[in-house]
């Protein structure tokens, strides 16, 4: 399989976005966000059916949907005392409608939507790549320069905010990564599977282990088997790759589940 070009790309990519969604899935799990990254990457639809719609690119105008929208629940939640769970309905609402609108209303038949409703890792080109790249050494700066910061906002943000640090700062600095990180991997496993990715690795982790760098780590390990795994067992029996991902990391938090269950109880 290794022979082929487009299996080599896909390789790479998925090694490289399983790393940026499980450090991203770590911040939002810890934050108790899970519910953003579906809010965001259903607004991302609102972007793709614009393009379309336009004859804009479709990948940069649902990025610039997802930035809007992960900073707008920011602002809702923070100028109106908006509940964030409140102000992620409604972008996920609104996002999804008007996609719906404008793929209605775009002539013919829109090209490559099942893909990124579902994900197609074997379409992945080598500009995905470099674009995954520089955005996952960009993730990485950033939280290797604020982790203390990072961890406290993540935990509680009013200790945070009391010692004085740059909390809002390290907020909107981690929306826009996790919008960014959600656009990127649209095309990698879809629209409707990407919340998964985002939150089992660490999901799994936290049956092992409790403190953030740790469960960051295990988060990118278990990322990088189950997605290396899924694209080669999907190679063999001829499945899609995003959902054979997603089954595998259900598979692994159903044990993992249970081996944690197995050993308290000893």
């Amino acid at each position: 399989m290794l022979q082929y070009p487009f299996f080599r790309l896909a390789l790479i990519g998925v090694l490289i976005i399983s790393i940026a969604a499980a450090v991203i899935g770590t911040y939002i799990i810890s934050r108790r966000l899970v519910a953003i990254s579906g809010g965001i990457t259903h607004a991302c639809f609102g972007g793709l059916g614009l393009g379309y719609f336009l004859g804009i690119n479709p990948i940069v105008m649902a990025g610039v949907f997802a930035v809007a929208s992960s900073l707008g629940v920011e602002w809702m939640s923070s100028r109106f005392r908006i509940r964030e769970d409140s102000a992620i309905a409604v972008v996920w609402a609104l996002g999804m409608a008007i996609g719906v609108l404008f793929v209605f209303l775009t002539p013919g038949y829109v090209p490559e939507l099942n893909s990124f409703l579902f994900g197609n890792i074997l379409t992945v080109t080598a500009a995905d790549i470099w674009a995954f790249g520089v955005y996952t050494v960009v993730l990485l700066t950033f939280f290797a320069v604020y982790y203390k910061e990072i961890v406290a906002c993540a935990f509680d943000r009013d200790f945070a905010r009391v010692s004085g640090l740059p909390v809002r700062f390290i907020t909107i600095s981690m929306t826009v990564l996790t919008a960014l990180c959600i656009v990127l991997t649209i095309r990698l496993v879809g629209v409707m599977l990407l919340m998964s990715m985002l939150s089992l690795p660490m999901m799994i982790a936290e049956v092992w282990v409790h403190r953030f760098g740790q469960l960051m780590r295990f988060s990118v390990v278990v990322s990088a088997v189950c997605c290396v795994g899924g694209l080669f067992v999907s190679v063999v029996v001829d499945v899609p790759a995003s959902a054979l991902i997603v089954l595998i990391m259900s598979g692994a938090f159903i044990v993992s589940r249970a081996a944690g269950t197995l050993r308290r109880a000893r």
